[in-house]
């Protein structure tokens, strides 16, 4: 029987070498994009310093230049999408991996584990932290039960009012995880663009970013400039501008749409001569010190739309283009 079965499998390996002669071509091999994920120490960098430095110093101008966490952060969400659509669509091709793709509650699910431990652990080790403050605030158990629940279930995305509570930051992790929700449906329609479809789609997301973002200056003039002043605010607006689910998936998606345009080049594209990406980095950053203008009243959300999220984006598929490339700038080999 194990010598009839050795018999078998090696008339099906010389069947399969010999049949009609079909060979499927190799799929070309995607290189690490090293630099890429290094991207991400320049802006964690900035936004941990922004958490603290409110508790650190009350020079104005200095407190300017430092909290702009709600600009940088736009950043994050561009990356998210640009490596999901580098690890998750082909290269060369108008088309998404269908192996990754296959079954969407698995690559949400794997997308999720990637960080969900972690919160929760670290949310269950500070519980009894936040429900003691609440406490102390004398709030209903009933709203502390809500909290928990949205903290824990990583929806606080969802409610201005509740986002910020527990533990801060994790408003982030809960838009990603919508965002990666529908990323089985919005991967493959990207993926079937053109270089031009693709461009098309990036300048219709920012303008849409940008239209809310206007129309949140217009009607809260909750601005973030006049750090100084001292009428009570109630950043509703301001939170549902910053940090809804909806708006961190356009960013994403516009992360897709850049990285998909590099993945589409061809050779004579790779030839061309490109800006140092350096010059992107110091462009995007250098909107950061609008903070310092007394005559232009930009807020975040109008900067992070307007200026620093295309200029990110651009510095980013130069680093993609670069870190490929024969010989890498200085910036790309740091990251």
């Amino acid at each position: 029987q194990t010598i009839d079965r050795c018999w078998r499998a090696s008339v099906r390996r010389v069947g399969s070498m010999a049949g009609d002669g079909d060979v499927k071509p190799k799929a070309p091999s995607k290189p690490r994009i090293d630099a890429i994920d290094g991207c991400r120490f320049a802006l964690v960098l900035p936004i941990v310093v922004a958490h603290f430095a409110r508790f650190s110093t009350s020079n104005e101008r200095l407190l300017k230049i430092l909290t702009q966490e709600n600009v940088l952060v736009g950043g994050f969400f561009v990356i998210s999408g640009y490596v999901a659509a580098y690890t998750s669509t082909k290269l060369g091709e108008r088309a998404a991996d269908e192996k990754k793709l296959a079954r969407p509650e698995l690559f949400f699910w794997q997308k999720v584990m990637g960080y969900y431990p972690l919160h929760f652990v670290s949310t269950l080790a500070f519980t009894p932290m936040f429900v003691w403050v609440e406490r102390q605030f004398k709030t209903p158990w009933t709203t502390t039960a809500f909290r928990a629940f949205l903290s824990f279930s990583m929806l606080q995305a969802w409610f201005p009012k509740e986002a910020e509570i527990w533990n801060q930051p994790t408003w982030f992790l809960s838009a990603l995880t919508f965002s990666n929700l529908t990323m089985p449906a919005i991967l493959p329609r990207v993926a079937e663009l053109s270089k031009v479809g693709l461009r098309k789609l990036f300048y219709a997301l920012t303008a849409v970013s940008v239209l809310q973002k206007m129309s949140y200056s217009e009607a809260a003039r909750f601005h973030q400039h006049n750090i100084s002043t001292k009428r009570k605010q109630y950043p509703l607006i301001w939170n549902l501008t910053r940090f809804h689910p909806f708006w961190a998936l356009i960013e994403m998606t516009m992360g897709i749409a850049a990285c998909r345009e590099v993945m589409l080049d061809m050779e004579e594209d790779k030839k061309k001569s490109r800006v140092n990406p350096i010059v992107w980095f110091a462009a995007a950053y250098g909107t950061l010190l609008l903070r310092l203008s007394d005559k232009l009243d930009f807020n975040d959300g109008l900067v992070r739309s307007t200026l620093f999220v295309p200029l990110y984006t651009k510095f980013l598929t130069s680093v993609h283009r670069d870190c490929i490339s024969e010989n890498p700038s200085a910036i790309t080999k740091f990251f």
